[in-house]
C-alpha cells in the first residue's frame, strides 16, 4: 500500500546475507512519501559492509534506489489492490561490480480478508546490463497474520533467475513480525534461508519504521 499523502514512512534497517562467516550487509535509510493519492516516492540510502575470512570487515557506500509505486487499483469493499513500483538502482556502491544502473518493473496484487489476514504476490523484470550481468525474472508469495492489535506475522517465499552468467537461480523463504510500538513506530524483523548454486546462504532484515 502507498504512503499516506501528504505523510511520510521512514525506515532505519539492517539487511544481509551470508554463508558462514561471510557477509555482505546494507544499513541505511528508506525514505518513502505520499506526493498524492495512490504516488509514492522512495529512495534507499544505504552504507554497506562486508566480511570475508581472508579480508575480515571493509565499508563503503551502497547501491542508492529510487522508485515511484503507483496504485493504479483499489477495492476497498472487497480489499483488493494492485500496484506497479518501477525501480533504478544507481551503481554508487564503493565496491560494487555493477558499473550500470540496473532497472526493476514488479506488478504487486493483494488482498485483505476478514480476521486480519493478507495475501499479496507479484513478480517483475529486471534490466542488469554490465559486463557477465544478465538480466532476470523473479516472483514471490507472502501472507501475513494479525495475531493482536499490535502483532502481526508473516512468511514469504521467492524465486529469483540468475543475475551474473554461469550461476543459477535463487529460491528464498523466509519469515518475520511486525510489532507496533506506538502510533507512528514499529519494529519489523524478518530472516531466512536462501538455495542458490546447489548451496544454502542466510538472510536477514531488522527496521525501525517511523511514520508521520
Amino acid at each position: 500500500m502507498p504512503t499516506d499523502t501528504g505523510h511520510w514512512e521512514i525506515y532505519v534497517f539492517a539487511a544481509g546475507e551470508g554463508r558462514g562467516s561471510t557477509i555482505d550487509e546494507d544499513a541505511g535509510l528508506d525514505l518513502n512519501y505520499g506526493p498524492i493519492a495512490g504516488i509514492q516516492l522512495t529512495a534507499t540510502l544505504p552504507t554497506s559492509f562486508s566480511h570475508a575470512p581472508e579480508e575480515g570487515w571493509r565499508s563503503g557506500s551502497g547501491d542508492v534506489e529510487l522508485g515511484v509505486k503507483y496504485r493504479f487499483y483499489h477495492d476497498e469493499e472487497n480489499g483488493v489492490s494492485a500496484a506497479i513500483f518501477p525501480r533504478v538502482i544507481l551503481p554508487t556502491a564503493s565496491h560494487s561490480p555493477n558499473e550500470k544502473a540496473r532497472f526493476l518493473v514488479p506488478l504487486w496484487v493483494g488482498k485483505d480478508f476478514a480476521g486480519g489476514t493478507s495475501l499479496f504476490g507479484g513478480g517483475g523484470f529486471t534490466s542488469n546490463p554490465g559486463t557477465g550481468n544478465r538480466d532476470f525474472w523473479q516472483a514471490g508469495l507472502a501472507a501475513t497474520q494479525d495475531l493482536t492489535r499490535k502483532l502481526s506475522i508473516g512468511a514469504e517465499i521467492t524465486r529469483q533467475g540468475a543475475e551474473v552468467r554461469g550461476a543459477t537461480s535463487q529460491t528464498r523463504v523466509g519469515v518475520g513480525s511486525i510489532l507496533q510500538l506506538s502510533k507512528h513506530a514499529n519494529l519489523l524483523f524478518s530472516g531466512g534461508p536462501t538455495w542458490a548454486d546447489h548451496e544454502v546462504s542466510y538472510r536477514f532484515y531488522a527496521a525501525l519504521g517511523l511514520n508521520f
